[in-house]
C-alpha cells in the first residue's frame, strides 16, 4: 500500500479516531475531516484550490437541498405530532390491539417503530418504541434490544429514504435500482428478524410458541411491499409501504388469529377510551397525506409527476473536471411534500401558525449539530471523489482482496454506520467507494449499482451494534450503565448476519450481472 491510499484515507482515519477514541461529537469531527480532505485533495493529490472550493461548495448545497430540508421535515412532522397529542392517540390505538406481550413487541417494534424511522428517522424509533414497550411492563433492556434489532433492518429507509436516495445521487445510480437491490440483499435478515426479536424478548425458543404465523405475517409483509414500491416507485416510497403493511398486516392477523398465552399476557392494563374514527384520522392524517402525496407526484401518475417536476433550477457549482449541472427540485422533492403534510395536518389537529412557528423553531435548533455535520461530511465526500482519493482506495483495496472484494463490501457499510450512527452517513463515506471498486474488479454497471447498495445493506447491520443508537434507548428508558451489556448482544448479533450479508452480495453479484 502506497503513499496516495494513506493520504486519501486520512479523513477516514480521523473520523474513526475523532468518533471512536476521542468520542467528539459528529459535526466537531466532520469539520476537521472536511479541513483534511481539503488539503489532502488540494496538495497530495494536486487538485486546483478553486475546484477544491467549488467541490465542497456542491457537496455543501446537496446537504442543504433535499437532504437537510427532508430532515427539518420530518422531524417536524414527528414533533408537531406530539404537541398536538396525535402521537398519544396512535400509540393507544396499538397498544389495544392484544394483551399478549409478544404481538405488541412486534407491532411497536417492528411495525410502528419501522414506520417512525421510514418516515423521520434520526433515532426515534427507538426512543420511542424503547419507552412504549418499557411503559407496558416489559424489561427495559429487552424493550432496547428488539427496538434496535428492528430498527437495524429498516434504517437504510429512514427518512423517506434518505440513505438510498443520497446515495444513488452521490453514486449516479437510479433510485429505484439502488432500493431494489438493497431490499434484495436484506431480504434474509427481514424475513428472520421477526423470529430473533421475540426469541430475545423471551428467552428462549419458547417465546415463539404460537407465534411463527406472526412473525412471517411481519417479516414479508415488510419485505414484499419494500421490494415492489422500490422497484415502481424508488427509495422514498420503499420503505414506507413496507412499514405500513406490515404494521396493517400484524393488526389484522392478530385480530383476526389472536393469541392468549398465559405466560405472555400483560399483566395490568389500563382502562382505554374509544378512540371515534374522527380522532384516530386526525393523529393519522400527517403520515397519510405523506404517502398519498409521494404516490400522486411519483412516476406512477406521469402527468402529475412531469407537470411539478418542472419546477426546477439548474445551476454550475463545480468547476473542475467532470463538473454538470446541480438541479433544484422545487416541488417533486420529499421534503416539501413532508412540510406540506405536516402544515395541512397541524391546521386540521388544531394548531395555530404560531404554534407551528414555535415548534419548527425548536425542531431546528435541535438539529444544528445534525446541519453541519451532514454539510461537512458530504462535502467531504465531494472532495474525495472529484479529486480521486476514493479512486486511490478503491484501486487499493481491490489490489489487496481481489475478486473477494464484495464478500467484505457490507462489511465497510457496516463500519460507516458504526462509527458515525447513521446509514445516510455511511453512503456518503463509501458508497462512491464500493461502485468504483466494483468498476475495478469488471464488474458491469448492474454490478456496480449492486455493489452500491452493499453498502446500505451493510450499514443496516453496522446499525445494531452502533454506539449512538444503543445510547438513544438507554435514554429514553432512563437506565444507565447498561451500554456495555447492550453491545456484548448486540455483537453476537452482528457477527452472523455481517457474514450472511457478505455471502449474499458475493453470489449476488454474478447473478444480478447475468440477467439484468
Amino acid at each position: 500500500m502506497d503513499f496516495l491510499f494513506f493520504a486519501a484515507l486520512a479523513p477516514i482515519l480521523w473520523l474513526i479516531v475523532a468518533l471512536v477514541v476521542l468520542k467528539l461529537p459528529a459535526y466537531q469531527a466532520c469539520s476537521v475531516a472536511l479541513i483534511i480532505s481539503f488539503i489532502v485533495a488540494s496538495t497530495t493529490f494536486g487538485m486546483p484550490y478553486w475546484d477544491t472550493f467549488t467541490a465542497a461548495l456542491e457537496g455543501g448545497t446537496m446537504a442543504l437541498w433535499p437532504i437537510i430540508w427532508v430532515i427539518i421535515s420530518a422531524i417536524f412532522t414527528y414533533n408537531l405530532s406530539v404537541y398536538t397529542k396525535g402521537i398519544e392517540t396512535i400509540k393507544e390505538m396499538l397498544n389495544s390491539v392484544s394483551t399478549d406481550q409478544r404481538v405488541i413487541v412486534l407491532l411497536i417494534a417492528w411495525g410502528f417503530g419501522g414506520f417512525l424511522e421510514c418516515m423521520s428517522g434520526f433515532g426515534t424509533a427507538v426512543a420511542i418504541g424503547a419507552s412504549m414497550l418499557a411503559s407496558i411492563g416489559i424489561n427495559p433492556i429487552s424493550a432496547i434490544i428488539v427496538c434496535l434489532l428492528a430498527n437495524a433492518v429498516q434504517s437504510s429507509y429512514g427518512s423517506i429514504g434518505l440513505p438510498l436516495t443520497t446515495l444513488a445521487q452521490l453514486t449516479n445510480f437510479d433510485g429505484a435500482q439502488i432500493a431494489t437491490f438493497t431490499t434484495l440483499q436484506l431480504a434474509i435478515m427481514m424475513i428472520t428478524m421477526p423470529f430473533l426479536m421475540l426469541v430475545t424478548f423471551g428467552g428462549s425458543f419458547k417465546a415463539l410458541r404460537g407465534m411463527i404465523p406472526t412473525c412471517l405475517v411481519a417479516g414479508l409483509g415488510f419485505l414484499l411491499p419494500a421490494l415492489g414500491a422500490g422497484y415502481f416507485m424508488g427509495a422514498g416510497l420503499s420503505g414506507v409501504a413496507g412499514a405500513i403493511l406490515s404494521m396493517g398486516l400484524i393488526v389484522a392477523y392478530s385480530k383476526t388469529f389472536p393469541v392468549k398465552d398465559p405466560e405472555y399476557q400483560i399483566q395490568s392494563v389500563e382502562e382505554k377510551s374509544d378512540i371515534s374514527f374522527e380522532k384516530g384520522l386526525k393523529a393519522w392524517l400527517p403520515f397519510i397525506l405523506i404517502f398519498i402525496f409521494l404516490i400522486l407526484t411519483s412516476k406512477l401518475v406521469p402527468p402529475v409527476n412531469e407537470f411539478l417536476s418542472q419546477a426546477k433550477t439548474s445551476i454550475a457549482i463545480y468547476t473542475g473536471e467532470g463538473a454538470g449541472l446541480y438541479t433544484f427540485t422545487w416541488i417533486v422533492t420529499p421534503g416539501t411534500l413532508i412540510m406540506t403534510s405536516a402544515i395541512i395536518s397541524g391546521f386540521v389537529q388544531g394548531a395555530t401558525v404560531n404554534e407551528m412557528l414555535t415548534v419548527l423553531n425548536r425542531t431546528v435548533k435541535t438539529l444544528v449539530p445534525t446541519f453541519i455535520t451532514m454539510i461537512t461530511i458530504i462535502a467531504t465526500a465531494r472532495i474525495m471523489g472529484y479529486s480521486g482519493m476514493i479512486t486511490t482506495m478503491a484501486t487499493t483495496t481491490v489490489a489487496a482482496t481481489g475478486t473477494l472484494y464484495p464478500a467484505i463490501s457490507p462489511l465497510i457499510g457496516a463500519a460507516g454506520s458504526f462509527i458515525t450512527g447513521s446509514a445516510t452517513t455511511s453512503g456518503v463515506l463509501f458508497g462512491k467507494l464500493q461502485a468504483d471498486s466494483a468498476l475495478v474488479i469488471g464488474a458491469n454497471e448492474v454490478g456496480q449499482a449492486w455493489m452500491a447498495a452493499a453498502n446500505a445493506a451493510g450499514a443496516c447491520v453496522g446499525k445494531i451494534i452502533s454506539p449512538q443508537s444503543i445510547a438513544i434507548g438507554v435514554a429514553a428508558v432512563g437506565l444507565r450503565g447498561v451500554e456495555s451489556q447492550i453491545m456484548s448482544f448486540a455483537i453476537k448479533v452482528f457477527l452472523p448476519y455481517i457474514i450472511l450479508m457478505g455471502g449474499i452480495v458475493y453470489f449476488g453479484l454474478s447473478f444480478v450481472e447475468s440477467i439484468m
